[in-house]
């Protein structure tokens, strides 16, 4: 009766991680505790980075970026889920559907990009010290986060348009807890969905560039941190560089596996995990990984938490 219904309803149906009211109630409070920490870990990582005139270089600049990012990211998906599982009633309505995979998308192409941003900024002050004022100069790390953003837009804009341009005629039930685009193109029962997997397919290749550009700029750090003599000196590098290698390999990982898995009609365990690993997790965990291992990081957070005078410095 469900199953016949939702074909003419005009929203979807989430499935969610479980039926069980229990359950629900504990996904809930775990995507609960998860946001306010990946929200108040973000906002910090803004706030010190905005505030403390040590961390005005281009790392922090483009680190800023990326907490804005993961903060979007987590309030696109996150509070719907949690008001689903309380409600019990797992609908969202097409226009929700849209904006959610518009801004989802955007934001999960931006936090692409912005590593790769970062990875080639590393390279620069690794290896290329000398000209690294020049080659990252305000001007052109501007032009670059820009460049982030109106790609962001562009990528949602375009899953979004062929992802909504399907006719969907099969029950309208999404097994994931969030408008999924591979769940939502396995609703159309026509060929019209080709043009939404033509979308995502060239997507993930130039995700896939990117990640080949990453891995180059740390071919080349990690060659010449080796030849570093100064053991203080590597230490410093691997600092910076392994977070940033760490944040990319878990967040790269883990959505290929998602999105690359063949849909089916019934989910597991493993297919919410693997989501919630790639959209719940990173923007959650990235503001405590870029921190644990930075000490100019952890001051300005002491700095932050601890000192009133904190917020009457200002940047220059």
């Amino acid at each position: 009766m469900i199953m016949a219904n939702t074909t003419t309803v005009s929203g979807f149906l989430f499935l969610g991680f479980s039926d069980n009211l229990e359950m629900q109630m504990l996904h809930a409070l775990l995507f609960l505790v998860m946001y306010l920490l990946g929200l108040a870990g973000n906002f910090i990582i803004i706030t010190i980075t905005m505030l403390d005139p040590q961390l005005q270089s281009p790392m922090y600049y483009f680190l800023k970026h990326l907490s804005l990012l993961d903060l979007s990211s987590l309030s696109v998906t996150v509070p719907q889920s949690i008001h689903n599982s309380m409600t019990g009633s797992g609908y969202i309505s097409y226009a929700q559907c849209v904006l959610q995979v518009f801004f989802f998308t955007s934001m999960a192409w931006g936090e692409v990009a912005i590593l790769t941003v970062m990875s080639y900024d590393r390279y620069v002050a690794i290896c290329l010290p000398l000209h690294y004022e020049v080659i990252m100069s305000p001007r052109k790390c501007r032009w670059a986060v820009t460049a982030v953003w109106i790609s962001g837009g562009i990528t949602g804009t375009l899953c979004t348009a062929t992802t909504f341009s399907i006719r969907f005629c099969r029950a309208k039930i999404i097994y994931q807890f969030f408008c999924d685009v591979p769940q939502l193109l396995k609703l159309s029962c026509s060929n019209d969905y080709l043009a939404g997997i033509g979308a995502v397919a060239f997507i993930a290749a130039m995700a896939l560039a990117c990640f080949i550009a990453i891995c180059l700029s740390y071919v080349q750090i990690f060659s010449t941190v080796l030849r570093m003599p100064s053991a203080e000196g590597r230490s410093k590098v691997f600092s910076t560089c392994l977070p940033h290698l760490f944040v990319v390999s878990f967040f790269l990982s883990t959505g290929t596996c998602a999105y690359l898995k063949p849909t089916s009609d019934s989910t597991t365990a493993l297919d919410h995990l693997l989501s919630v690993f790639y959209t719940v997790l990173p923007p959650t965990l990235n503001p405590v990984i870029y921190s644990l291992r930075n000490e100019a990081m952890k001051t300005a957070v002491r700095k932050l938490l601890l000192d009133g005078e904190f917020f009457r410095k200002r940047s220059f």
